[in-house]
């Protein structure tokens, strides 16, 4: 977890890497938290699946071309093309929808776009600020990629 030690208004995260033991079963996860005496207790369960990272270089693809929007149009967020980042598969099961999530030292940036022709291949974006948000309170969307339209904003949806 990190921070291993949060403060009011802050954000802990955790990544949990299952061994190759795991895959095909179930794994759970037991976080437990404490501040000013108050105790809580939460219990996930997830299944571990096989797979392969085949779409970072595609999700990267996509993650570009909000990033070279948003370094113009919204430079106060501090992402560049140069802004590093380490990215994962996210629902790795689900076929047309694709879903990629990326973390650089400052934001959570969640990727998912629809594998379709136009005018139904939009790509989206989601931007969580870590560690002092636990939702995204930024959203983008490319209404067709390829038509390259120009990302736009859009409210960030519920589900999220």
């Amino acid at each position: 977890m990190f921070p291993q030690s949060i403060t009011a208004g802050q954000v802990a995260e955790l990544s949990v890497m299952p061994t190759q033991a795991n895959i095909g079963k179930n794994v759970t996860i037991t976080l437990q938290g404490e501040r000013q005496g108050l105790k809580q207790t939460e219990t996930i369960t997830v299944e571990a699946i096989e797979g392969e990272n085949t779409l970072e270089p595609e999700a990267a693809g996509m993650r570009e071309k909000f990033t070279d929007w948003l370094s113009i149009n919204h430079p106060e967020l501090g992402i560049t093309n140069d802004t590093t980042w380490i990215g994962t598969i996210v629902n790795p099961r689900i076929l047309v929808v694709m879903h990629y999530i990326f973390l650089s030292e400052n934001w959570e940036m969640y990727v998912t776009w629809h594998v379709m022709i136009p005018p139904y291949d939009w790509a989206r974006i989601y931007l969580r600020h870590r560690y002092n948000q636990t939702a995204p309170t930024y959203a983008f969307e490319i209404s067709s990629v390829q038509e390259q339209a120009q990302p736009q904003t859009i409210e960030v949806p519920d589900w999220i």
